[in-house]
């Protein structure tokens, strides 16, 4: 393998994605790269992956580093931290694994190929079971920790928007949501459901033609356009009151409020909406299971597992609903239709003498126009 071409660099791959262009070389540092970020990169039509960490997982079998090959999308991983230090923007030559920068090598890692992943996740794919008792075990220990947020009810502020007795959807931006949302669009064009987008799902509505309503999140991953655009922000702080993301907001010379709480700012989103008197909760797009937070590299689901359980009675999950249905057009729908409408014409013209002497008429205008 050999490729030439322009990198774009960043520690962060989602961050990495919102400027990385047709063409040029993604130098990322992921380990276990996520169905969502081999998704992003390959809609951003990269020419080359580098990795500076190992793209597989020895903990689950991440489907990313293979959603890439199958795209034709080649990834080198394992180049350690070197490759982070290249300048952006600027041109690099890479020769079977190798980088070089103006001709004087740069790092070294491993060209991945379909069958070294489709091992490493059959080997991880044998280790699941045990991934998943200590993920069990974290959670509850989390779950153990975290209980007073649902045991008691949530301090919030006054906010703008209504949320009583209406719907709430709150929109994360994880895999599959393009589909999703536009599977749901007709919900929300009849329903108006109060829009929440958490962080980047916020911009995940934009990119819909939707003015998200309130904004919740720790604001490391929400556009400046998202946030001047919402009615409400809401700033997710640590447990001891330190909102980090005020800042960004303050610097917009925008207002916003904080809520101080434990767990993940999807699982704040849904204590809001709920807290609030929402009539029913879709959350799409939200993280609600093992490989979800795996993914995450995250060892526990504690509060997402209260959370749920505390406002399940009102959640509806709408995450793969894409993947229910895939209509698919028939012709025989077509002659259906014109059948159904042709009968109340066939019967008004049998009822109505003066209808029927006009198609008379109609009828022989057209013979003498076609000579028949």
């Amino acid at each position: 393998m050999q490729v030439r071409g322009r990198i774009r660099v960043d520690r962060r791959t989602k961050h990495l994605i919102q400027r990385l262009e047709p063409g040029e070389i993604a130098v990322i540092d992921h380990y276990g790269i996520d169905k969502l970020a081999a998704q992003g990169l390959i809609e951003a039509r990269c020419r080359l992956v580098l990795n500076a960490a190992a793209s597989l997982s020895e903990e689950y079998p991440n489907e990313g580093p293979l959603m890439l090959l199958r795209a034709g999308i080649p990834v080198v991983d394992c180049l350690g931290p070197a490759v982070l230090s290249l300048p952006e923007g600027e041109e690099v030559e890479v020769k079977g694994g190798v980088v070089f920068f103006r001709g004087r090598e740069v790092a070294r890692g491993r060209i991945l190929d379909q069958q070294t992943v489709e091992e490493g996740m059959a080997r991880a794919r044998e280790r699941l079971n045990e991934v998943l008792v200590r993920f069990v075990d974290n959670t509850l220990a989390y779950a153990r920790k975290e209980i007073d947020l649902i045991a008691r009810p949530l301090a919030l502020p006054e906010l703008k928007t209504r949320i009583e007795r209406r719907h709430a959807l709150i929109v994360v931006r994880g895999y599959n949501y393009k589909e999703d949302l536009r599977a749901i669009r007709t919900y929300i064009r009849e329903m108006r459901p109060v829009l929440i987008g958490v962080d980047g799902g916020a911009d995940a509505l934009l990119e819909f033609g939707y003015t998200p309503d309130i904004v919740v999140g720790d604001m490391d991953s929400v556009s400046d356009e998202a946030l001047r655009r919402a009615r409400d922000i809401v700033v997710h702080a640590y447990p001891n009151g330190e909102a980090p993301g005020m800042a960004r907001v303050r610097a917009l010379g925008l207002r916003a409020v904080t809520v101080a709480a434990p767990g993940t700012s999807e699982d704040l989103a849904m204590l809001l909406a709920y807290e609030r008197g929402a009539s029913l909760i879709v959350a799409l797009g939200t993280h609600s299971n093992v490989l979800d937070f795996l993914e995450k590299g995250r060892k526990g689901m504690g509060s997402t597992f209260l959370v749920r359980l505390k406002v399940g009675s009102i959640l509806v999950d709408a995450k793969g609903v894409s993947q229910l249905y895939q209509g698919r057009f028939k012709g025989r729908y077509v002659v259906q239709l014109v059948a159904a409408a042709l009968l109340p014409l066939t019967a008004v013209v049998l009822i109505s003498p003066s209808l029927r002497q006009f198609l008379r008429l109609a009828w022989l205008q057209v013979r003498l126009l076609f000579g028949f």
